[in-house]
C-alpha cells in the first residue's frame, strides 16, 4: 500500500490542481460536442458524430432507421456515465434495435430517452441539453474476453504535459456495459513504462482476481501503448487543461480513439495502481515540458514499476556481473560505444559524467528528461537527469541516468541497483583492469 503522505485526497485535489484549470478549457471539457469539435481541428483521433437532438420535435424527425451499426446516445453534458446507451446493432424487425447486453429497445424508447436527454435530466444542475449520437467502437480483439457488454477504455491521468498514472476499466454485468467504477465496473491499475496491468480496484477496494473468476488482474498488455500515451499527452495540450483524464477507446481497426477529457477524473485510480497521485504530481512540478514526447520519455523513465525491466527476460538465467564491467552505450547519434563502467548495488540509481555525457552527445534537449535546483546541506545544486540506453551482457536496458561530476573517479559511468535487477553481481568477479 502507498504511504498515506502519498495519497491524494478530494480537498488537495480541488484546491491545488482543479484550480489550475481554466473556465473555459473546463467548459469545453464538460461539453462533448465542444471537445469533438477541439479534437477534430487537432486531428486527434475520436468516434464519429452521427447526429445531436436538442428538443422533442428533432428527437421525432431524426432519421433512426438509418443506424445499422452500432451506436452510442450519451448527454452533452452529462457526467458519471449517467443516460447513456449503447446499442450493439439493428434487429431483424423493424424500427427494432439490440443493446450490448442484447435487449431489444425500439425507436419509440430512443425517442422519449433522446427527449429525457434534452430536458436536462442527466445534465448538470438538469439544465436543457442535447442528446449526442455517434458511432460506436469495435471493441479491439484483445479485450473481447474481458469485457462485458461493452468496450473498456483506458484513463491516463496528464499533468504538466506527462502521464502520470493510467487504468483499464473494464465493463461488468453489474455496470451494464459501461467503463464506470461508480456503476460496477473493474479498474486495473497499468504500469506506465510497459503498458501492462498490474492491480485491481473493484468497488473502490484492492483486488487481485477478476470478481466472477480465478483470473489475475495483473499481466495483461495494452495494445498501441505508445500511442496511447502520445495521444494522451497531446491531447492536454490542445485541450489547455494543466489537470486532467483523457479516457480513450481502442478500435479493433482505427487503434485508440479519445472518449472524452476529464477535468476532475476520480480518486479510485491509485487504488487500482496501489500507488500515491499526490507523489507522483509532486515529482513532476515544474518540470518544462513541450513536447508530447518527451513527456511520455519523462512519464516512462520516473513511473516505471520494478517489473518494468524484466519482461523481456522472463523465464532467462540471470547473467552474472563482476564491479567493474565493459558497457555500450548508444550516443547521441544512435551509435553503441564501449566504456568501462563500475557496477554499484550501493548506488540506487545510475549516474554519469558531464564530461562524458557531452562528449557522446547525450545533453541534447531531446534526451534531458528534467533539470532542477535542489536544496541539500551543500547549498543549491543543479540536478540532471537523462535517458541513457545501456548494453550489458548482450541485454538491452533503457533507463535514466543523473549527470554529476565523476571526472577524478576511476569510472565515469556508475550503474546502480534500479538497472541491475536482471543480473547476479559477484564482487569477486574482476574482469576489467585499466
Amino acid at each position: 500500500m502507498p504511504k498515506l503522505s502519498d495519497i491524494l485526497g478530494l480537498n488537495a485535489r480541488s484546491a491545488d490542481y482543479l484550480l489550475l484549470n481554466l473556465k473555459s478549457a473546463r467548459r469545453r471539457a464538460d461539453d462533448k460536442l465542444l471537445t469533438k469539435k477541439m479534437l477534430k481541428k487537432a486531428g486527434v483521433a475520436h468516434p464519429g458524430l452521427l447526429g445531436t437532438i436538442g428538443n422533442a420535435k428533432a428527437a421525432r424527425l431524426y432519421n433512426w432507421n438509418k443506424l445499422k451499426e452500432g451506436f452510442a446516445i450519451k448527454p452533452v453534458q452529462g457526467f458519471g456515465g449517467q443516460g447513456i446507451v449503447l446499442v450493439k446493432r439493428a434487429a431483424k424487425e423493424n424500427g427494432v434495435f439490440l443493446t450490448v447486453d442484447d435487449k431489444k429497445i425500439k425507436v419509440e424508447d430512443l425517442i422519449l430517452h433522446s427527449m429525457d436527454i434534452a430536458e436536462g435530466k442527466y445534465s448538470h444542475n438538469n439544465l436543457p441539453d442535447k442528446a449526442m449520437i455517434e458511432e460506436r467502437i469495435k471493441i479491439h480483439p484483445k479485450f473481447k474476453k474481458l469485457a462485458v457488454g461493452g468496450a473498456p477504455d483506458v484513463r491516463v491521468i496528464v499533468y504538466n504535459n506527462i502521464p502520470v498514472m493510467a487504468m483499464l476499466r473494464l465493463p461488468t454485468d453489474e455496470s451494464n456495459g459501461k467503463a464506470n467504477l461508480h456503476q460496477g465496473a473493474i479498474g486495473l491499475g497499468i504500469d506506465i513504462a510497459t503498458g501492462i496491468t498490474t492491480h485491481g480496484v473493484y468497488k473502490n477496494r484492492s483486488v487481485k482476481y477478476f470478481p466472477d473468476s480465478n483470473n489475475k488482474v495483473n499481466g495483461i498488455t495494452i495494445p498501441y501503448w505508445n500511442k496511447i500515451l502520445k495521444m494522451a499527452v497531446e491531447t492536454q495540450i490542445i485541450s489547455k487543461l494543466n489537470y486532467l483524464s483523457v479516457d480513450m477507446l481502442i478500435d479493433e481497426e482505427k487503434g485508440p480513439v479519445v472518449l472524452e477529457l476529464n477535468d476532475q477524473p476520480g480518486l479510485s485510480i491509485q487504488i487500482a495502481n496501489m500507488a500515491g497521485l499526490r507523489r507522483r504530481l509532486e515529482r513532476v512540478e515544474g518540470l518544462e515540458v513541450e513536447e508530447a514526447e518527451k513527456g511520455v520519455k519523462i512519464g516512462k523513465a520516473l513511473f516505471a514499476s520494478k517489473f518494468a525491466n524484466r519482461v523481456r527476460f522472463i523465464g532467462e538465467e540471470k547473467p552474472v556481473v563482476g564491479i567493474f564491467e565493459k558497457i555500450k552505450v548508444r550516443n547521441g547519434k544512435k551509435k553503441m560505444v564501449e566504456l568501462n563502467a563500475k557496477i554499484d548495488t550501493g548506488a540506487r540509481s545510475s549516474s554519469i559524467d558531464y564530461s562524458l555525457a557531452l562528449e557522446l552527445g547525450l545533453l541534447t534537449p531531446e534526451n534531458v528528461l528534467w533539470t532542477k535546483k535542489v536544496k541539500n546541506s551543500l547549498g543549491i545544486e543543479e540536478r540532471t537527469l537523462i535517458a541513457l540506453t545501456l548494453k550489458l551482457k548482450g541485454r538491452i536496458i533503457k533507463t535514466r541516468a543523473s549527470v554529476t561530476d565523476r571526472k577524478n573517479l576511476r569510472r565515469q559511468l556508475l550503474i546502480g541497483r534500479r538497472d541491475l535487477r536482471e543480473f547476479v553481481v559477484d564482487p569477486g568477479l574482476v574482469k576489467i583492469r585499466k
